[in-house]
């Protein structure tokens, strides 16, 4: 059974910091794409960030300097430095995960981030 599984959101003061990490279990073929997705209340959901296999990254423009996303090939896992949160970074965020050849996607349940300020 295929499974992305998220941790690390929370409730942090603004200005403070979080890391999310995603495991991806139960894919049998090689993962290429890898990233972080968020959606806020009332909102769509929008990239935050995303990585390759060999890392290239590429960061939406809102969180560039503030956010880092890295990855372990051999767990199949994905994080996120989200450093300098602001009350806008407030969202669920979602891991992502594409497939190289056979190109399935992969969805995570989703982490609630929520920045107070």
């Amino acid at each position: 059974q295929v499974q992305l599984v998220e941790s690390g959101g929370g409730l942090v003061q603004a200005g403070g910091s979080l890391r999310l990490s995603c495991a991806a279990t139960g894919i049998l073929f090689t993962i290429n794409e890898m990233a972080w997705y968020r959606q806020a209340p009332g909102k769509q959901r929008e990239l935050v960030a995303e990585i390759s296999r060999v890392g290239n990254r590429n960061y939406a423009d809102s969180v560039k300097g503030r956010f880092t996303i890295s990855r372990d090939n051999a767990e199949n896992t994905v994080y996120l430095q989200m450093n300098n949160l602001k009350s806008e970074d407030t969202a669920v965020y979602y891991c992502y995960a594409k497939t190289l050849g056979v190109r399935v996607s992969y969805w995570g349940q989703g982490t609630q981030v929520t920045v107070s300020s």
